[in-house]
């Protein structure tokens, strides 16, 4: 069995909402299909990542994501706090020397892929509607695909992910620079 968590990507003009309960974001327990640790790396992480990313994106005529190193350092950084803490929740205040965009993942430890855990966020263009933020979302709850959308964000270019882990789990923090999910935008823009 294993379990993974997805935290809502941080909107710009919507922080400090929340999913339907505010301390937890939604549990989804999935069955394994291998007792044996995913593979890890950061030259594994970052071409899953980008891999992931960039498919997504190309598949809606958005430009190529570069991978930032120091995006990345400041995804290692917060994501080494996450494994500390095991307190699941965005980040607040600045982001690093730049405005930042974030998503976050956190899943039992060895048991995800990189490639999956990105691809959890891309599955969420399911209910993905164009319009303008937060009105994006065929549930009514533009948290429902934050992630995604903030993954294909037509003025995004940069992205860093890292990955830290707890005796428990593993933590996925992604920065996106500029951000994405900015109210009052579309997603095309």
């Amino acid at each position: 069995m294993r379990v993974h968590w997805l935290a809502l990507a941080l909107v710009a003009g919507l922080t400090g909402c929340a999913a339907s309960d505010p301390d937890e974001p939604p549990r989804v327990t999935e069955p394994r299909l291998s007792e044996a640790s995913a593979a890890r790396g950061e030259s594994l992480l970052q071409r899953a990542m980008l891999d992931g990313h960039n498919r997504a994106r190309a598949a809606v005529g958005a430009p190529p994501l570069e991978w930032n190193a120091e995006l990345a350092d400041d995804a290692a950084r917060y994501a080494a706090v996450l494994a500390e803490t095991r307190d699941f929740k965005h980040s607040t205040g600045v982001r690093g020397r730049i405005p930042e965009g974030e998503n976050l993942f956190m899943g039992s430890r060895g048991a995800y892929r990189y490639d999956e855990m990105v691809q959890l966020w891309v599955d969420e263009r399911r209910g993905y509607r164009a319009g303008v933020v937060p009105d994006i979302s065929t549930t009514g709850r533009w948290q429902d695909v934050a992630h995604y959308t903030q993954i294909v964000w037509r003025r995004t270019s940069a992205v860093g992910c890292a990955l830290a882990s707890s005796a428990r789990d593993d933590y996925l923090v992604c920065r996106y620079s500029p951000p994405g999910n900015v109210v009052g935008r579309r997603v095309a823009d």
